[in-house]
């Protein structure tokens, strides 16, 4: 399943009052879920885990425990996935990570790899710094939006 049309897909959640969509294309399953009335859906592709979804609540508690987790953030300039897939800190497996903690980068410099689809997306640093975290253990699955780096 190529991105314009998981985009397409996404629209369509967006659009309408549909709640929840899956697609199962051969051996490609994707699921797109719109939680708790979000303006955002949420699209996990290939996830070994069990979906959690969270309860819809209209209730004011809900807003300050969202907000409380924001500090948990580490310090830095955070490079986030801009894709869901799956995170490779290599070219190849048994080769040398792209980067490393301590690791001086350069805007443009590419830090990972991320599996979408069959595809191999490059993802490259959009700062200038070092790396001070790698939050994502190699071979685990990312979201869009997850944050996958610290640059200091």
């Amino acid at each position: 399943m190529d991105l314009r049309k998981l985009k397409t897909l996404i629209d369509l959640v967006q659009q309408s009052d549909i709640a929840e969509l899956e697609i199962t294309e051969g051996e490609e399953k994707v699921r797109i879920s719109r939680f708790g009335g979000a303006s955002a859906p949420v699209m996990m592709a290939h996830a070994p885990q069990p979906m959690m979804q969270m309860p819809a609540t209209d209730t004011p508690e809900a807003a300050p425990p969202a907000a409380e987790a924001s500090p948990a953030e580490p310090d830095g300039h955070i490079v986030k996935s801009p894709m869901v897939g799956t995170f490779y800190r290599s070219s190849a497996p048994g080769s040398k990570p792209f980067v490393e903690v301590g690791s001086p980068i350069k805007s443009g410099e590419t830090v990972c790899i991320i599996e979408a689809m069959k595809l191999l997306n490059e993802i490259e640093a959009d700062a200038d710094g070092v790396i001070k975290a790698i939050l994502v253990e190699n071979g685990q699955p990312v979201e869009y939006g997850q944050p996958l780096f610290t640059i200091g």
